[in-house]
């Protein structure tokens, strides 16, 4: 099955420290015998509303493939526990969507 997650970082860190931070879920999934389709940095945005007092956040795409029922409660979990982490959102992509990503991919990278 593909999901691909969305997360945003605090703005507060480094952008070091960030990349850091994803540094370091790429390696949990990659850990967990996932296979990473595609990372995306979105760089810092303005969000919609203030979250924990902030009006930016970093905001990351991992778009990645496993087998493995458990992985999105881990995962999910690893987030609520880091501070670095304001908000994310794991989706399972179903066939359109995975044509949809594929075409995106391939759009950035001409």
């Amino acid at each position: 099955m593909i999901y691909e997650t969305v997360f945003i970082i605090n703005p507060v860190l480094s952008e070091d420290q960030a990349k850091e931070a994803v540094n370091s879920y790429v390696d949990f999934l990659k850990s967990k015998k996932a296979k990473i389709i595609s990372e995306e940095s979105w760089g810092l945005k303005k969000l919609a509303y203030y979250i924990q007092n902030k009006k930016t956040g970093f905001y990351y795409l991992v778009e990645f493939e496993s087998e493995d029922n458990n992985l999105i409660a881990d995962l999910e979990l690893t987030f609520k526990r880091d501070e670095k982490i304001m908000r994310w959102l794991v989706t399972k992509l179903d066939k359109n969507a995975q044509k949809y990503a594929k075409r995106r991919r391939t759009k950035l990278e001409k």
